[in-house]
C-alpha cells in the first residue's frame, strides 16, 4: 500500500472560492482538478444492487468483476469503485465479515488485472483498511466518517484520497414502488444546499482532526441518500454551490430512482436520463462522475467538457 501524492489550491474571485486546482496522483494516474471530468466506474460485488448489475448473481464473482473492470478500463474509466453492500433505499445491511468476504478478493484480483486506481466503497474502517492492504487506493465513505469512528484515522494513516458523502438516509422515510423501486419521501431541510454544506463540513472537520490532509478530500452531496426526487433534482441543478467549499466534487446520479420517477423508467432504461444529469452536473462543476455505463458517459463527459471547459 503506497501513499498518494496530493496537493490542492483554492481559486477565488473577490474572496469567493470558485474552483479547485491541484492534483491527486494515484497508481500512475494524475487527477488534475478543473482540467477535465474524471469517470468513476461502479463495480458492485453484491446480489441486490438497485441498478441490476450486482455481480453476486454470477457463478464466479471475482472473474466477473475482473472482466467488468477490464471493460471499464477499455471504455475510458479513470478510477474503479468497488463495493460489497447495497445502499439502495430499503436495502438490508450486511455484516462486516460478509462485506470483507465480498470485497477483498475482488479488490485484489482487479488490482492485478487492471492498471487503474481502485476506490473501496465502504463506511467500515476494517473493510477500508483491509481493502487498502489488498491494493485499493481510495476510500469512498457514504456516511461521511460518521458511522465508524476509526475510519478517519485509517484514511489519515494511509494518506489516500477520501470521498466524503452527505447522507441523511433513514429507513422510515423509504417508500417502495413495485415498478421503480425505493425512494425517499418526507425528508425536510431548512435550506437544502446550505444544510448539506454544513453537514459535509462537519465530516470534513472529523477528517482534518484525525490528520487527513485537505488535498486528500473529495466531497459528494449524496444524490439519492436521504433526499426526495425534487431535492435530488435541485442538487444537480445547483451543484456549483458546493464549489464554495474548496474541494473537488463527485456527482453520483447514475440510474438512480429520481431519474426513474421523473421519467417513469426502470433502472436499465435510465441511460438517457443519467446522461442529462451528467452533462448538467459537469456544467455546474462536477470533477468526477460515478457511473454504471462507462462507455456512454465517457462520451457525454468528453463532449460536455469540450463545450464548458473550452
Amino acid at each position: 500500500m503506497g501513499r498518494t501524492d496530493v496537493t490542492s489550491d483554492q481559486l477565488s474571485v473577490n474572496g469567493n472560492p470558485l474552483a479547485v486546482s491541484g492534483y491527486q496522483k494515484t497508481a500512475g494516474q494524475t487527477f488534475e482538478w478543473g482540467r477535465r471530468t474524471y469517470i468513476m466506474g461502479i463495480i458492485n460485488a453484491t446480489p441486490d444492487s438497485f441498478s441490476g448489475d450486482g455481480l453476486m448473481t454470477q457463478a464466479d464473482v471475482v472473474a466477473a468483476a475482473v472482466q467488468q473492470a477490464q471493460q471499464f478500463a477499455a471504455d475510458g474509466a479513470d478510477v474503479l469503485d468497488i463495493g460489497g453492500e447495497s445502499t439502495r433505499p430499503g436495502s438490508v445491511p450486511v455484516s462486516g465479515a460478509e462485506e470483507l468476504a465480498r470485497v477483498i478478493p475482488v479488490v485484489a484480483a482487479v488490482r492485478t488485472a487492471v492498471d487503474l486506481p481502485i476506490s473501496v466503497d465502504t463506511y467500515r474502517a476494517d473493510v477500508a483498511e483491509a481493502a487498502l492492504q489488498a491494493g485499493a487506493h481510495w476510500v469512498n465513505d457514504v456516511w461521511g466518517l460518521r458511522m465508524d469512528g476509526r475510519m478517519a484515522g485509517v484514511v489519515a494513516a494511509a494518506g489516500c484520497p477520501l470521498i466524503i458523502m452527505h447522507n441523511r438516509s433513514q429507513p422510515k422515510n423509504v417508500a417502495q414502488g413495485e415498478k421503480l423501486g425505493g425512494r425517499y419521501v418526507g425528508i425536510e431541510y431548512d435550506d437544502l444546499i446550505a444544510d448539506i454544506i454544513c453537514e459535509l463540513q462537519a465530516s470534513i472537520d472529523l477528517a482534518l482532526a484525525a490528520g487527513v490532509h485537505e488535498g486528500q478530500i473529495i466531497i459528494d452531496p449524496g444524490v439519492g441518500f436521504g433526499k426526495t426526487v425534487r431535492q435530488n433534482i435541485q442538487i444537480v441543478s445547483q451543484l456549483d454551490q458546493f464549489k464554495v467549499m474548496g474541494f473537488p466534487v463527485l456527482l453520483g446520479t447514475s440510474r438512480k430512482s429520481f431519474i426513474g420517477h421523473t421519467l417513469d423508467l426502470l433502472p436499465e432504461d435510465r441511460l438517457e436520463g443519467t446522461a442529462a444529469t451528467v452533462a448538467i452536473g459537469i456544467d455546474r462543476g462536477a470533477d468526477i462522475v460515478r457511473v454504471h455505463d462507462v462507455r456512454a458517459m465517457v462520451r457525454v463527459a468528453r463532449m460536455t467538457d469540450r463545450i464548458v471547459r473550452a
